[in-house]
């Protein structure tokens, strides 16, 4: 017999496992039982909504101090020293073909989980996991000529927002990223 929420309160530990079991059980429910459930970190850019693979991203972090690269493309930010290592900072506004990424309260540096390559991509705003059924996967809307476009791996759509999954790992290892100076 499954217990009760309210006969777990004074145990704390068991609560938070029993909630657990439950979300678990829901989640695969509401993915038809299969499981099928895809998480990623979802971000703005400018006007546009993405989510990465959770596995992409190594942590966020508000923009570091950084000192510019001399004879480096616009959108290489320049490089900053977070916790002892050196971070290559791409603005993805401006690899992206638009405006820089703001430099707001908002702004957030999302660092790519590699031990190959140390970089971090300036957004706009980061707006935590999101959790997608194989019901909403949708066909990525990408525009001709989007710089983005080799880089986007899929989409998903709810309530009427697009959402495209870019591959960070794709975009740092990509041509564009290794010839960063003039």
């Amino acid at each position: 017999m499954t217990p009760s929420l309210r006969q777990l309160r004074d145990d704390p530990y068991r609560l938070l496992a029993e909630l657990d079991r439950r979300l678990r059980a829901m989640r695969e429910e509401a993915a038809g039982g299969r499981g099928q459930i895809w998480q990623g970190l979802a971000f703005r850019q400018g006007e546009r909504w993405m989510v990465t693979p959770k596995d992409d991203v190594r942590e966020v972090i508000p923009p570091p101090r950084f000192t510019r690269v001399p004879n480096s493309k616009p959108w290489l930010a320049g490089v900053a020293n977070v916790r002892g290592s050196l971070l290559t900072l791409v603005d993805l506004g401006l690899l992206s073909g638009g405006d820089g990424s703001a430099s707001g309260r908002t702004a957030r540096v999302l660092v790519l989980n590699s031990d190959q390559m140390q970089a971090g991509f300036l957004v706009d705003e980061v707006a935590g996991y999101r959790q997608f059924t194989a019901v909403e996967q949708a066909p990525a809307e990408v525009s001709p000529g989007d710089a983005m476009a080799p880089y986007v791996l899929g989409g998903f759509s709810r309530e009427g927002r697009a959402w495209q999954v870019l591959s960070l790992h794709k975009l740092a290892q990509s041509e564009t990223l290794r010839r960063a100076g003039w």
